[in-house]
């Protein structure tokens, strides 16, 4: 019998995730709100670069459809994966709004026998504290009528290599029986599963992951402006320190933090400490560090350019290199600050066409030699695979926060 898998959210996790469900020959229905989306992928055509069209062109197990649509496919699943956003609020507490409508749609609509594993990355507590008890009001037992289960995910955008498929992937179940389930399904698709004790333990692990990365980014980005002000080359720095063939990994400088994950996570874990009544120093200073980044990328800026001089010509505005997301791009708020302080601005960005900076809407321009020319500096904020470097070298003035034009 052909198991079929429903996944609730076609973005930068659940597309790729759907595709290689599809690819071990499972019937594979994907939802999402968002209809543009499901009529791209009707029409063949990604929205994420690490999904070619060819491969969505040539992929018969798989079908999109707008969630509310898509509900007697949804019903025939065996397996449903829950990939939806977990995002920030301007106060920066955790936006459970896409979890819970999720849940709320699986109450509704799920049958008798489904696996359901939630993939969202989010705080210690929620599976059990905020979906369990939505999904109880659907009559059906966890770990007996349903099965209940969360998986974080590991997806990292433009990595080549990587494949999701050879990611070691950790489980955990809601109760025995519910592990027992994932580990059966999740063993059939990855080539190493790790379970864990519970939820929690699974939970806590992704937040872990991006913890240590927002800490030890925010250290290498405080240790670049200090080694900068005493006259040292922090990325000649890096590249002996990186010859130690044991207990050093090697970050990067860079504009600030971005994406759904690196700046978002550690926040969730924030949250839940205060709300038990504790803190973490550590994570609070290096989030501060983060956070004051854009600033001084702006001041960088401001050094360079004489009173007269306002031309200022952005290369990169994606979070991160070889991607189409703006998410928490530290891009954005210094985009925005320069703006707000009368600078006239430009940008080329090949994965980014169009970006909105204080309520309007920039388009992407071609590199151009005259482009450079015209402008009065170059500001380097995403070293994308795709720009030719050579041109940005003769610029008059560049401020790279990348150090791509060291290489």
């Amino acid at each position: 019998m052909n198991k079929k898998v429903a996944v609730i959210g076609l973005g930068y996790v659940g597309l790729p995730l759907a595709l290689l469900f599809a690819k071990k020959n499972y019937t594979v229905i994907g939802l999402d709100i968002d209809v543009r989306k499901i009529e791209a992928l009707k029409q063949g055509k990604s929205y994420i670069p690490d999904v070619r069209n060819d491969v969505i062109q040539s992929e018969k197990n798989f079908q999109a459809y707008e969630l509310k649509k898509g509900i007697s496919a949804f019903q025939a699943c065996d397996y449903v994966v829950v990939t939806v956003p977990t995002p920030i609020t301007e106060n920066h507490n955790p936006d459970l709004g896409p979890v819970i409508s999720a849940s709320t749609f699986l109450k509704e609509h799920m049958v008798k026998g489904q696996t359901i594993i939630y993939e969202s990355s989010t705080y210690p507590g929620t599976l059990e504290e905020v979906v369990l008890p939505i999904l109880k009001e659907s009559d059906l037992q966890a770990g007996v009528d349903f099965y209940l289960a969360y998986s974080p995910e590991r997806v990292d955008p433009a990595n080549k290599s990587y494949d999701i498929e050879y990611i070691p992937k950790v489980i955990s179940g809601y109760s025995k029986e519910c592990l027992h389930h994932i580990q059966i399904f999740y063993e059939s698709i990855f080539q190493q599963v790790v379970p864990v004790s519970s939820p929690k333990v699974a939970e806590m692990c992704k937040l872990f992951e991006n913890i240590q990365r927002l800490v030890n980014i925010s250290l290498v980005n405080e240790t670049n402006e200090l080694c900068g002000e005493l006259g040292i080359d922090f990325y000649e720095v890096l590249q002996a320190a990186s010859t130690k063939p044991f207990g050093f990994t090697p970050y990067y400088p860079g504009p600030g933090i971005g994406g759904h994950c690196i700046p978002v996570d550690p926040l969730y874990f924030l949250w839940k400490l205060k709300q038990n009544g504790l803190t973490s120093e550590l994570i609070e200073a290096a989030h501060h560090i983060n956070e004051e980044m854009p600033n001084k990328v702006i001041r960088r800026v401001e050094k360079q350019l004489d009173a007269n001089e306002k031309r200022v010509f952005v290369v990169g505005v994606a979070y991160k290199k070889d991607v189409n997301d703006i998410r928490e791009s530290p891009a954005l708020t210094v985009c925005e600050g320069l703006l707000e302080k009368g600078y006239e601005l430009t940008y080329h960005d090949p994965y980014i066409d169009s970006a909105v900076f204080n309520k309007q809407t920039y388009f992407s321009v071609p590199l151009t030699k005259e482009e450079i020319e015209k402008s009065d500096v170059v500001l380097v904020l995403t070293d994308h695979s795709q720009v030719d470097w050579s041109i940005v070298k003769n610029a008059k003035k560049v401020v790279d926060t990348r150090g791509i034009l060291n290489e």
